[in-house]
């Protein structure tokens, strides 16, 4: 058996589609905290601040952003590239990213924009993003088919 021919080294092996939609959310989410970071990107970049609603920053001028919260976009994105390695895993990252994601969308429909307890911030755009997270990673996690699929070497 060739090293090419070992179950270890996977050339010509399809990941399951629940993990290639973990891998698109992660490398997304990655994305989003890295641009987060980048004046021009994002509008007010001068005024962003670590956390809290102060924080003036605007991802492509749509969602406000802080320090924080681009760096909960980017471990959002590092936890789904890991959790990719198996399909439980990468399961498991949609349902519960979007269960968080809800909770995202029902606590900054609840807490007030210029209240001091939102302070990852949040504003309306950013609401209504993390309603459409929660809604298509929790559906994508539970009806994407877990088997992995066929490529031209099986």
């Amino acid at each position: 058996m060739s090293a090419v021919d070992s179950p270890r080294f996977e050339v010509g092996y399809a990941k399951s589609a629940v993990q290639i939609v973990a891998l698109i959310y992660g490398i997304v989410f990655l994305a989003v905290g890295i641009l987060g970071f980048i004046p021009g990107i994002t509008t007010g970049y001068d005024q962003l601040m670590f956390a809290g609603h102060m924080s003036g920053a605007m991802l492509l001028g749509i969602f406000q952003v802080s320090v924080l919260h681009n760096i909960v976009h980017l471990l959002y994105g590092v936890v789904g590239l890991i959790c990719t390695r198996r399909i439980l895993a990468a399961r498991q990252y949609l349902i519960w990213g979007g269960i968080i994601y809800a909770a995202l969308w029902i606590y900054g429909l609840v807490v007030s924009e210029e209240s001091m307890a939102n302070f990852v911030p949040l504003n309306d755009a950013d609401d209504w993003l993390h309603f459409a997270l929660a809604v298509t990673m929790i559906l994508l996690g539970i009806f994407t088919p877990p088997k992995r699929a066929r490529t031209v070497r099986e």
